[in-house]
């Protein structure tokens, strides 16, 4: 299986994410009926932004938490909600990807989940 060490290995990881992601019952909404996504806009985004963690490139310069509050006004995300996200980001990787950059990647969304979850606690 492949690492995550590439931006092509990168893109098609978001790409498989993004399908658990969206084909489940509780996330899907979310993304789909109140963010209101609009899929070919989002994932170059959602691509830049794990490239610029894992990769180091710069064309990510959004602020994460910023978008997420404007998310959590209009749906309340909880605790729940951030471990069915990890859960499907772990099940791509172990289904997918292997290596040094995957492992990152696992380290870095169990933070991003800990870190929005907390940061949206009012």
């Amino acid at each position: 299986m492949p690492d995550l060490d590439s931006r092509e290995n990168v893109e098609q990881f978001v790409e498989l994410f993004y399908q658990q992601v969206l084909a489940d019952p509780e996330l899907g909404p979310i993304f789909l009926d109140v963010a209101a996504i609009d899929l070919d806009v989002h994932l170059p985004h959602i691509k830049d932004y794990w490239c610029k963690l894992l990769l180091g490139e710069r064309g990510y310069q959004r602020h994460t938490m910023n978008i997420h509050r404007q998310l959590h006004g209009k749906r309340s995300l909880a605790g729940p909600d951030f471990a069915r996200w990890l859960a499907h980001f772990e099940a791509t990787l172990d289904t997918h990807f292997t290596g040094q950059y995957t492992e990152k990647a696992r380290r870095i969304a169990g933070a991003i989940a800990a870190n929005m979850e907390q940061g949206l606690e009012f």
